[in-house]
């Protein structure tokens, strides 16, 4: 096995089960089919996998195309060691169910924050707020 240099260190990855982690904290699972100089990414088979505590779901996306600067890891799954999860999978509707009360548990935490901070007379620095559409 020899070392390629950048992108192309990815050809070697052609056709493998891989696992890639996306900005929006989105992860993916497919088969890599194609690359390019960019990183950019053709996945087919894909699904996102959603966790919520201990439990995940599956959601068929078919081929994927992915940017290459989206990309925050990448790796290949052991068939193996993914059945050995201790993982429960749910269907995509309870998935999607829970996933929706986690963040709305983690937006009324931070409302809570926010108040008694300010009761404190403290205030926490304005961000931009996660467009609802990566939920």
């Amino acid at each position: 096995m020899s070392f390629l240099p950048g992108t192309a260190s990815l050809i070697e990855e052609i056709d493998k089960k891989l696992l890639v982690v996306l900005r929006d904290s989105r992860t993916l699972i497919g088969y890599l089919r194609s690359i390019d100089q960019f990183a950019n990414l053709v996945l087919q088979q894909t699904i996102e996998r959603i966790y919520v505590g201990d439990k995940f779901g599956d959601i068929p996306r078919g081929i994927f195309i992915v940017r290459g600067e989206n990309v925050v890891l990448l790796g290949e799954i052991d068939p193996e060691l993914e059945s050995m999860t201790k993982l429960t999978k749910v269907n995509i509707d309870e998935i999607l169910m829970l996933q929706e009360k986690e963040r709305q548990e983690r937006l009324d935490a931070e409302e809570f924050k926010k108040r008694a901070l300010k009761e404190r007379g403290l205030t926490i620095p304005q961000s931009d707020p996660i467009p609802e559409e990566y939920y």
